[in-house]
Protein backbone atom coordinates (compact mmCIF):
# COMPACT_ATOMS: atom_id res chain seq x y z
CA UNK A 1 0.00 0.00 0.00
CA UNK A 2 0.94 3.66 -0.89
CA UNK A 3 0.97 5.62 2.40
CA UNK A 4 2.68 8.82 0.81
CA UNK A 5 6.10 10.20 2.17
CA UNK A 6 4.35 12.28 4.80
CA UNK A 7 5.06 12.08 8.29
CA UNK A 8 2.93 9.88 10.35
CA UNK A 9 1.62 10.57 13.62
CA UNK A 10 -1.16 9.11 16.20
CA UNK A 11 -3.59 10.78 18.20
CA UNK A 12 -5.62 8.89 20.71
CA UNK A 13 -8.97 10.15 22.62
CA UNK A 14 -10.45 8.99 26.28
CA UNK A 15 -12.79 6.83 26.29
CA UNK A 16 -12.56 3.90 29.07
CA UNK A 17 -13.82 1.02 27.74
CA UNK A 18 -14.44 1.75 24.53
CA UNK A 19 -10.28 1.88 23.66
CA UNK A 20 -10.51 -1.61 22.20
CA UNK A 21 -11.92 0.35 19.65
CA UNK A 22 -8.19 2.57 19.05
CA UNK A 23 -5.91 -0.76 19.68
CA UNK A 24 -8.19 -2.86 17.01
CA UNK A 25 -7.13 0.16 14.66
CA UNK A 26 -3.68 0.37 15.26
CA UNK A 27 -3.51 -3.29 14.08
CA UNK A 28 -4.93 -2.94 11.13
CA UNK A 29 -2.52 0.46 11.24
CA UNK A 30 0.40 -1.82 12.01
CA UNK A 31 -0.74 -3.62 9.33
CA UNK A 32 -0.99 -1.50 6.63
CA UNK A 33 2.37 -0.26 7.04
CA UNK A 34 2.21 2.85 9.31
CA UNK A 35 4.93 3.28 11.70
CA UNK A 36 3.85 6.36 13.96
CA UNK A 37 6.70 8.80 14.76
CA UNK A 38 4.63 10.36 17.42
CA UNK A 39 1.49 8.76 19.42
CA UNK A 40 -0.46 11.29 21.83
CA UNK A 41 -3.06 10.58 23.95
CA UNK A 42 -5.41 11.21 27.03
CA UNK A 43 -7.12 8.97 29.26
CA UNK A 44 -7.36 5.29 27.68
CA UNK A 45 -5.88 6.65 25.06
CA UNK A 46 -3.07 6.97 26.71
CA UNK A 47 -2.53 3.75 28.32
CA UNK A 48 -2.61 2.82 24.64
CA UNK A 49 -0.07 5.04 23.63
CA UNK A 50 2.37 4.37 26.06
CA UNK A 51 1.81 0.18 25.63
CA UNK A 52 2.35 1.11 21.45
CA UNK A 53 5.47 3.46 22.48
CA UNK A 54 6.78 1.17 25.05
CA UNK A 55 6.87 -2.05 23.08
CA UNK A 56 9.38 -3.71 20.39
CA UNK A 57 7.82 -3.20 17.31
CA UNK A 58 7.12 -6.73 16.91
CA UNK A 59 5.11 -6.85 20.09
CA UNK A 60 3.07 -3.45 20.05
CA UNK A 61 -0.13 -5.38 18.92
CA UNK A 62 0.33 -8.32 21.41
CA UNK A 63 1.14 -6.19 24.46
CA UNK A 64 -2.37 -4.13 23.43
CA UNK A 65 -3.93 -7.58 23.09
CA UNK A 66 -2.32 -8.67 26.55
CA UNK A 67 -4.07 -5.76 28.24
CA UNK A 68 -7.58 -6.02 26.94
CA UNK A 69 -7.70 -9.36 27.77
CA UNK A 70 -6.19 -8.95 31.10
CA UNK A 71 -9.15 -6.17 31.43
CA UNK A 72 -11.82 -7.81 30.40
CA UNK A 73 -13.58 -11.06 31.01
CA UNK A 74 -16.48 -13.16 29.88
CA UNK A 75 -17.11 -15.16 26.54
CA UNK A 76 -16.16 -13.80 23.01
CA UNK A 77 -19.11 -15.42 22.16
CA UNK A 78 -23.12 -15.67 23.09
CA UNK A 79 -24.28 -18.90 22.40
CA UNK A 80 -27.60 -17.62 21.77
CA UNK A 81 -28.83 -15.14 19.27
CA UNK A 82 -29.96 -11.24 20.80
CA UNK A 83 -31.84 -8.73 19.63
CA UNK A 84 -30.81 -4.95 20.96
CA UNK A 85 -32.59 -5.14 24.12
CA UNK A 86 -31.37 -8.41 25.45
CA UNK A 87 -28.25 -7.11 25.05
CA UNK A 88 -28.77 -4.03 26.34
CA UNK A 89 -29.64 -5.80 29.23
CA UNK A 90 -26.41 -8.16 29.32
CA UNK A 91 -24.09 -4.92 28.84
CA UNK A 92 -25.55 -2.96 31.72
CA UNK A 93 -25.43 -5.95 33.74
CA UNK A 94 -21.55 -6.16 33.06
CA UNK A 95 -21.14 -2.38 33.35
CA UNK A 96 -22.83 -2.72 37.38
CA UNK A 97 -20.30 -6.26 37.50
CA UNK A 98 -17.20 -3.84 36.40
CA UNK A 99 -18.81 -0.74 39.29
CA UNK A 100 -18.80 -3.01 42.30
CA UNK A 101 -15.78 -5.50 41.48
CA UNK A 102 -13.49 -3.42 40.07
CA UNK A 103 -11.82 -4.22 36.22
CA UNK A 104 -8.77 -6.59 36.74
CA UNK A 105 -5.54 -4.89 36.29
CA UNK A 106 -7.03 -1.47 35.78
CA UNK A 107 -8.99 -0.47 39.60
CA UNK A 108 -10.64 -2.30 42.42
CA UNK A 109 -13.23 -0.56 44.67
CA UNK A 110 -12.65 0.70 47.86
CA UNK A 111 -14.16 -0.53 51.25
CA UNK A 112 -15.47 2.66 51.87
CA UNK A 113 -14.77 2.13 55.90
CA UNK A 114 -14.41 5.03 57.90
CA UNK A 115 -11.16 3.57 59.17
CA UNK A 116 -9.34 3.42 55.58
CA UNK A 117 -10.10 7.13 55.42
CA UNK A 118 -7.13 7.69 57.97
CA UNK A 119 -4.86 5.02 56.66
CA UNK A 120 -5.37 6.41 53.36
CA UNK A 121 -6.09 9.93 52.38
CA UNK A 122 -6.76 9.16 48.37
CA UNK A 123 -9.90 6.93 49.51
CA UNK A 124 -12.05 10.14 51.32
CA UNK A 125 -11.48 11.20 47.12
CA UNK A 126 -11.64 8.38 45.04
CA UNK A 127 -13.82 5.66 44.44
CA UNK A 128 -11.45 3.16 43.13
CA UNK A 129 -7.78 2.28 44.03
CA UNK A 130 -5.71 2.67 40.07
CA UNK A 131 -2.80 0.65 41.71
CA UNK A 132 -3.19 -2.44 39.84
CA UNK A 133 -3.16 0.22 36.79
CA UNK A 134 0.58 0.48 37.79
CA UNK A 135 1.66 -2.95 38.23
CA UNK A 136 0.00 -3.87 34.93
CA UNK A 137 2.07 -0.81 32.95
CA UNK A 138 5.08 -1.63 34.25
CA UNK A 139 4.67 -4.93 33.38
CA UNK A 140 3.58 -4.60 29.97
CA UNK A 141 5.63 -0.74 28.97
CA UNK A 142 9.18 -0.53 28.65
CA UNK A 143 9.65 2.88 29.71
CA UNK A 144 13.26 3.13 29.40
CA UNK A 145 11.94 2.76 25.30
CA UNK A 146 9.70 5.35 25.73
CA UNK A 147 12.05 8.26 27.23
CA UNK A 148 14.82 7.09 24.88
CA UNK A 149 13.08 5.92 21.86
CA UNK A 150 12.71 7.46 18.07
CA UNK A 151 8.53 8.15 18.93
CA UNK A 152 7.37 10.88 20.84
CA UNK A 153 4.98 10.28 23.21
CA UNK A 154 2.66 13.01 24.29
CA UNK A 155 0.02 12.74 27.63
CA UNK A 156 -2.41 14.93 28.61
CA UNK A 157 -3.44 15.97 31.60
CA UNK A 158 -5.00 18.69 34.21
CA UNK A 159 -3.44 19.97 37.63
CA UNK A 160 -6.16 19.94 39.96
CA UNK A 161 -5.36 22.95 42.28
CA UNK A 162 -5.11 25.40 39.02
CA UNK A 163 -7.44 23.86 36.67
CA UNK A 164 -4.71 24.02 33.88
CA UNK A 165 -4.15 22.00 31.37
CA UNK A 166 -0.59 19.65 31.12
CA UNK A 167 1.27 17.59 29.05
CA UNK A 168 3.66 15.34 29.67
CA UNK A 169 5.97 14.95 26.77
CA UNK A 170 9.35 13.17 26.09
CA UNK A 171 10.35 16.16 23.33
CA UNK A 172 11.10 19.61 24.80
CA UNK A 173 7.97 21.45 24.77
CA UNK A 174 6.33 25.29 24.78
CA UNK A 175 5.56 23.59 28.49
CA UNK A 176 8.71 22.79 29.29
CA UNK A 177 12.16 23.16 27.86
CA UNK A 178 13.27 20.06 29.03
CA UNK A 179 11.63 16.69 28.38
CA UNK A 180 9.86 14.87 30.99
CA UNK A 181 11.33 11.46 31.65
CA UNK A 182 7.78 9.42 31.63
CA UNK A 183 6.69 7.10 34.33
CA UNK A 184 3.76 4.50 34.58
CA UNK A 185 2.17 7.21 36.86
CA UNK A 186 2.29 9.85 33.97
CA UNK A 187 -0.24 7.42 32.27
CA UNK A 188 -2.19 6.44 35.55
CA UNK A 189 -2.29 10.20 35.65
CA UNK A 190 -3.83 11.36 32.39
CA UNK A 191 -6.31 8.49 33.49
CA UNK A 192 -7.34 9.72 36.61
CA UNK A 193 -11.53 10.86 36.01
CA UNK A 194 -12.71 11.94 39.04
CA UNK A 195 -14.59 10.84 41.37
CA UNK A 196 -14.03 7.20 40.40
CA UNK A 197 -10.18 7.76 40.86
CA UNK A 198 -7.73 9.76 42.65
CA UNK A 199 -5.57 12.47 41.58
CA UNK A 200 -1.60 11.53 40.83
CA UNK A 201 1.12 13.12 42.71
CA UNK A 202 3.71 14.21 40.54
CA UNK A 203 6.67 16.43 41.32
CA UNK A 204 4.58 17.48 43.98
CA UNK A 205 1.72 18.62 41.92
CA UNK A 206 -1.91 16.50 41.68
CA UNK A 207 -3.21 15.33 38.31
CA UNK A 208 -6.53 14.14 37.07
CA UNK A 209 -7.64 12.63 33.51
CA UNK A 210 -7.14 15.18 30.34
CA UNK A 211 -10.44 14.73 29.35
CA UNK A 212 -11.81 17.06 32.17
CA UNK A 213 -10.75 20.10 29.98
CA UNK A 214 -9.92 18.43 26.29
CA UNK A 215 -11.20 14.87 25.08
CA UNK A 216 -8.38 15.12 22.10
CA UNK A 217 -4.62 15.86 21.82
CA UNK A 218 -5.52 16.58 18.30
CA UNK A 219 -4.50 20.71 18.82
CA UNK A 220 -1.18 19.85 21.00
CA UNK A 221 0.20 18.22 17.85
CA UNK A 222 -1.46 20.62 15.42
CA UNK A 223 0.06 23.33 17.71
CA UNK A 224 3.51 21.58 18.75
CA UNK A 225 4.74 20.02 15.25
CA UNK A 226 8.00 21.79 13.99
CA UNK A 227 8.84 20.42 11.11
CA UNK A 228 8.21 21.42 7.84
CA UNK A 229 7.69 18.36 6.36
CA UNK A 230 3.82 17.22 5.56
CA UNK A 231 2.15 15.25 8.03
CA UNK A 232 -0.63 12.93 8.43
CA UNK A 233 -2.11 12.84 11.78
CA UNK A 234 -4.45 9.39 12.16
CA UNK A 235 -7.53 10.61 15.11
CA UNK A 236 -8.81 7.78 16.55
CA UNK A 237 -11.86 8.91 18.54
CA UNK A 238 -14.50 7.27 20.70
CA UNK A 239 -16.91 9.35 20.93
CA UNK A 240 -18.92 10.84 18.12
CA UNK A 241 -20.22 14.44 17.70
CA UNK A 242 -22.81 13.44 15.49
CA UNK A 243 -25.80 11.32 16.81
CA UNK A 244 -29.52 10.74 16.21
CA UNK A 245 -32.61 12.28 18.78
CA UNK A 246 -32.50 9.97 21.82
CA UNK A 247 -35.98 8.03 22.27
CA UNK A 248 -35.48 7.41 25.71
CA UNK A 249 -33.69 8.61 29.05
CA UNK A 250 -30.62 5.79 28.04
CA UNK A 251 -30.36 7.26 25.11
CA UNK A 252 -30.08 11.30 26.76
CA UNK A 253 -27.54 9.82 29.10
CA UNK A 254 -25.61 8.38 26.01
CA UNK A 255 -26.18 11.52 24.24
CA UNK A 256 -25.32 13.30 26.44
CA UNK A 257 -21.78 11.57 27.30
CA UNK A 258 -21.07 11.41 23.33
CA UNK A 259 -21.36 15.39 23.48
CA UNK A 260 -19.30 15.79 26.27
CA UNK A 261 -16.12 13.94 25.40
CA UNK A 262 -16.18 14.61 21.83
CA UNK A 263 -14.31 17.64 22.10
CA UNK A 264 -16.13 19.04 19.70
CA UNK A 265 -13.83 17.05 17.41
CA UNK A 266 -15.18 18.53 13.74
CA UNK A 267 -15.52 21.84 15.11
CA UNK A 268 -11.99 21.46 16.22
CA UNK A 269 -10.57 20.10 12.74
CA UNK A 270 -12.69 22.89 11.03
CA UNK A 271 -10.22 25.57 13.33
CA UNK A 272 -7.12 23.94 12.55
CA UNK A 273 -8.18 23.71 9.06
CA UNK A 274 -8.91 27.63 8.85
CA UNK A 275 -5.61 28.52 10.96
CA UNK A 276 -3.52 26.18 8.45
CA UNK A 277 -5.29 28.23 5.39
CA UNK A 278 -4.41 31.28 7.10
CA UNK A 279 -0.50 30.14 7.57
CA UNK A 280 -0.01 29.26 4.10
CA UNK A 281 -1.84 32.18 2.32
CA UNK A 282 -0.17 34.69 4.75
CA UNK A 283 3.17 32.86 3.18
CA UNK A 284 2.66 33.39 0.17
CA UNK A 285 1.66 36.65 0.74
CA UNK A 286 5.11 37.57 1.79
CA UNK A 287 6.27 36.18 -1.81
CA UNK A 288 4.20 39.11 -3.73
CA UNK A 289 5.28 42.08 -1.43
CA UNK A 290 7.53 44.71 -3.28
CA UNK A 291 11.12 44.94 -2.24
CA UNK A 292 10.71 48.24 -0.27
CA UNK A 293 8.58 46.26 2.14
CA UNK A 294 11.75 43.74 2.32
CA UNK A 295 13.45 45.07 5.88
CA UNK A 296 9.59 46.47 7.64
CA UNK A 297 10.12 45.15 11.20
CA UNK A 298 6.33 43.42 10.71
CA UNK A 299 7.52 41.49 7.46
CA UNK A 300 10.43 40.45 9.09
CA UNK A 301 8.70 39.25 12.01
CA UNK A 302 6.05 37.11 10.04
CA UNK A 303 8.85 35.67 8.09
CA UNK A 304 10.52 34.46 11.07
CA UNK A 305 7.47 32.28 12.11
CA UNK A 306 7.76 28.93 11.41
CA UNK A 307 6.62 27.46 7.87
CA UNK A 308 5.03 24.24 8.28
CA UNK A 309 4.25 21.65 6.01
CA UNK A 310 0.67 20.48 4.98
CA UNK A 311 -1.94 18.31 7.23
CA UNK A 312 -3.75 15.16 6.43
CA UNK A 313 -6.25 14.47 9.45
CA UNK A 314 -7.97 10.91 8.82
CA UNK A 315 -11.06 10.74 11.45
CA UNK A 316 -11.69 7.30 13.08
CA UNK A 317 -14.76 7.96 15.03
CA UNK A 318 -16.31 5.01 16.91
CA UNK A 319 -19.84 4.26 16.04
CA UNK A 320 -21.94 3.69 19.21
CA UNK A 321 -24.54 0.54 18.95
CA UNK A 322 -28.04 0.96 19.45
CA UNK A 323 -27.69 -1.07 22.37
CA UNK A 324 -25.22 0.73 24.24
CA UNK A 325 -25.96 2.69 26.94
CA UNK A 326 -24.06 5.71 28.97
CA UNK A 327 -22.12 3.01 30.71
CA UNK A 328 -20.53 2.22 27.31
CA UNK A 329 -17.12 3.33 28.84
CA UNK A 330 -17.44 1.68 31.83
CA UNK A 331 -18.53 -2.00 30.11
CA UNK A 332 -15.53 -4.42 29.75
CA UNK A 333 -17.01 -7.56 28.67
CA UNK A 334 -14.97 -9.50 26.49
CA UNK A 335 -18.02 -9.72 24.31
CA UNK A 336 -18.09 -6.20 23.88
CA UNK A 337 -14.29 -5.58 23.65
CA UNK A 338 -13.84 -8.27 20.98
CA UNK A 339 -16.50 -6.25 19.12
CA UNK A 340 -14.86 -2.63 19.82
CA UNK A 341 -11.59 -4.35 18.56
CA UNK A 342 -13.27 -5.00 14.87
CA UNK A 343 -14.35 -2.19 14.62
CA UNK A 344 -11.35 -0.25 14.99
CA UNK A 345 -9.59 -2.38 12.31
CA UNK A 346 -12.53 -2.60 9.98
CA UNK A 347 -12.42 1.05 9.93
CA UNK A 348 -9.17 1.50 9.05
CA UNK A 349 -9.42 -1.00 6.47
CA UNK A 350 -12.46 1.07 5.22
CA UNK A 351 -10.55 4.13 5.12
CA UNK A 352 -7.82 2.96 3.24
CA UNK A 353 -10.38 1.46 0.93
CA UNK A 354 -12.21 4.33 0.75
CA UNK A 355 -11.48 7.13 -2.77
CA UNK A 356 -10.85 9.87 0.02
CA UNK A 357 -7.79 7.90 0.70
CA UNK A 358 -6.61 6.74 -2.62
CA UNK A 359 -7.27 9.70 -4.62
CA UNK A 360 -5.56 11.95 -1.49
CA UNK A 361 -3.03 14.69 -2.83
CA UNK A 362 -1.74 17.44 -0.79
CA UNK A 363 -3.58 20.32 -0.42
CA UNK A 364 -1.94 23.72 -1.48
CA UNK A 365 -3.93 25.80 1.10
CA UNK A 366 -2.44 23.47 3.85
CA UNK A 367 -5.09 21.14 5.23
CA UNK A 368 -7.36 18.41 3.93
CA UNK A 369 -9.62 15.74 6.54
CA UNK A 370 -10.34 12.35 5.55
CA UNK A 371 -13.45 10.10 7.09
CA UNK A 372 -14.95 7.41 4.80
CA UNK A 373 -18.19 7.28 6.06
CA UNK A 374 -18.56 11.63 4.23
CA UNK A 375 -19.89 10.63 0.82
CA UNK A 376 -17.24 12.64 -0.96
CA UNK A 377 -13.88 14.32 0.03
CA UNK A 378 -13.66 17.81 0.70
CA UNK A 379 -11.73 19.85 3.04
CA UNK A 380 -13.38 20.28 6.43
CA UNK A 381 -14.97 24.00 6.29
CA UNK A 382 -16.52 23.59 2.33
CA UNK A 383 -13.30 25.33 1.33
CA UNK A 384 -11.96 24.00 -2.18
CA UNK A 385 -8.61 24.76 -3.02
CA UNK A 386 -6.41 23.23 -6.04
CA UNK A 387 -4.10 20.35 -4.56
CA UNK A 388 -0.46 20.39 -4.97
Amino acid sequence: MDLGTDRKYLVLQGGGALGAYQAGAYEALHEAGVRPEWIAGISIGSINAAIIAGSPEKRRVDNLRRFWETATSGPTSLPFRTGPLIRKWLNEYSAAFSATSGVNGFYIPRSMMPWQYAAEPKAAISVYDTTPLIDTLNELVDFDRINHGAIRLSLGAVEVETGNFAYFDTHPCRLRKEPVPLTAHHVAASGALPPGFPPVEIDGKHYWDGGLVSNTPFQWVIDERNTREDICVFQVDLFSALGELPRDMSDVLAREKEIRFSSRTRLNTNEAARHERYEKALRRLLGKLPPDLANDPDVNYLKSQDDRGAVTAVHLIYARKPYETHSMDNEFSRLTMEEHWRAGYDDVVKTFASPQWKNRVIPNDGFVAIDYRRDHARPEGGLHEPAR
